[in-house]
């Protein structure tokens, strides 16, 4: 065996172990959106807080998250991946050990991500590892509502922030020890313009959905903050077509598939995580769930996810491509959130529950993966860090605004049956009412969720192309084994 195929040997094996690194990182980000989830309402008992301002835990830190998701994708492509990547592993930590949301945080995902990117060129291996990252940026979510659930039963929810620590120790050694420094040949310059401009564009727009809930579509503090929102992002893009060294570069939104994957992760985030938030206070509050129980009663549609993501990204993208994968899931998903609009007061888990969970799982594994390797294919390797992170604000931002906007809905339609029923607490109970108006407020918020899928099957059959992912070009042969700079860029560009 020659001395370059022991060496090519070893990379191969390393750059395995690497995706272990990066898919536990995913995993921890995915876990902490959702592992407080099933930890709410005892949370909710413990510290005396209304149902309209439950969603204000999910949606905290995601506004700080959500915020500088940018800037940390190009902080990745300026001061390498690995550095980037193991701060904010650190400051993660740091902060999650007395409880709280680190800035560091929006450090840590596009850097995982661009990672990825990069390590994992060829159309083959970049399918299988895709598969895996996909994978747990869906199933990731039930996995921590099940530890959620396991944490808050038999020690305390309060250890749904703490049991980050685990995670991050791992991966910052796996990291340390694995990833190699990555120095991009290319050095422009931080775009604080920009820094400014969609950093305070996403706080508004989170913000302001969040706040209808608890002061109306009506009050200036809601409507108000969503107009400065949508001003300041259109001057994001007016300033991304002029400035020197754009946070964002044009380049990279306005190729069609990525600008349709990056909507796509948008709207299957909005979705996915309405369908965690409602069913976990439905088994909860209505079936009398344990937090225990409910996490182990998300499984099937972790199992699902799992299945489909690597089915759609390693057997079925390489022939089809994204489109037709992201629309029927788009649409299969909607179908099983309509199912779950179906629920009563007294539905059974394995009448009314199952079926519509194992669907919209197998919808959004047709999603996830596909849009998550579009998103970031054809971007030259100094583009990877914030194409990277372009992704993550679209699941980001569809999760906390999808949370802010159908707890919104939610409370409403709650509210306007218990004003409407009013004289039926007489003869039936103010309890019995209360059960009847909790399970209107869910099944409105499901066909509203369905509503989001729907348009998001229509959003990915007008924007991705037909046809799988294919280079521009055919990279130039490579000399002595050792691939050219031109070779990796060719590669690396679509049509």
């Amino acid at each position: 065996m020659s001395d370059a195929t022991s060496i090519d040997g070893a990379w191969d094996r390393r750059r395995w172990l690497v995706l272990g690194v990066i898919a536990l990182a995913q995993l921890m980000v995915v876990l902490d959106l959702t592992v407080m989830n099933v930890a709410l309402p005892s949370a909710q008992r413990a510290l005396g807080f209304t149902t309209v301002d439950r969603q204000w835990v999910v949606t905290a830190y995601t506004l700080a998250f959500g915020s500088l998701l940018l800037p940390g994708g190009r902080l990745a492509d300026l001061l390498g991946r690995k550095v980037t990547f193991l701060t904010g592993l650190a400051g993660f930590a740091l902060v999650s050990a007395v409880g709280g949301a680190s800035v560091n945080f929006a450090m840590l995902v596009p850097s995982a991500l661009s990672l990825l990117t990069t390590t994992f060129t060829a159309p083959k291996d970049r399918g299988r590892a895709f598969a895996v990252y996909g994978a747990i940026a869906g199933a990731g979510g039930a996995i921590g509502l099940l530890l959620g659930g396991a944490l808050t039963e038999y020690l305390s929810w309060r250890w749904t922030l703490y049991v980050n620590l685990l995670f991050a120790a791992v991966a910052f050694t796996g990291g340390l020890l694995l990833l190699q420094r990555q120095p991009s040949p290319v050095k422009p310059r931080l775009d604080i313009p920009g820094v400014l401009l969609v950093s305070g564009a996403v706080f508004c727009l989170v913000y302001g959905f969040s706040n209808a809930a608890t002061h109306s579509w009506h009050a200036p503090s809601t409507w108000g903050f969503l107009a400065a929102g949508a001003a300041l992002l259109a001057a994001f893009a007016w300033w991304m077509s002029r400035a020197a060294h754009p946070l964002l570069p044009p380049r990279v939104v306005l190729d069609r598939n990525r600008g349709g994957a990056y909507l796509s992760m948008f709207i299957a985030s909005a979705g996915l995580f309405g369908i965690f938030l409602f069913l976990t206070y439905y088994l909860q509050q209505t079936l009398g769930y344990s937090p225990l129980v409910t996490g182990v009663a998300f499984l099937p549609i972790s199992a699902a996810l799992i299945l489909a993501a690597n089915l759609s990204t390693i057997v079925l993208m390489p022939r089809f491509g994204p489109r037709p994968l992201v629309a029927l899931g788009m649409l299969a998903a909607a179908g099983g959130v309509a199912w779950l609009a179906q629920l009563g007061p007294h539905t059974a888990y394995a009448a009314g529950v199952l079926g519509p969970i194992i669907l919209a799982g197998v919808g959004v594994g047709l999603v996830i993966a596909p849009v998550i390797n579009t998103g970031t294919f054809g971007v030259a390797p100094q583009d990877a860090g914030v194409a990277s992170a372009t992704v993550t604000v679209g699941q980001q931002l569809g999760a906390s605004v999808g949370t802010s906007l159908l707890n919104t809905i939610f409370a409403s339609a709650v509210a306007s049956y218990l004003a409407a029923h009013l004289a039926a607490a007489r003869l039936i109970g103010r309890p019995a009412l209360t059960g009847l108006a909790l399970a209107h407020g869910y099944d409105t918020a499901f066909w509203w969720t369905a509503g989001i899928f729907a348009a998001g099957a229509v959003t990915a059959g007008a924007l991705l192309r037909p046809g799988p992912l294919r280079p521009a070009s055919t990279p130039p042969p490579a000399r002595d084994g050792v691939r050219t700079p031109q070779a990796e860029t060719s590669q690396e560009q679509v049509q």
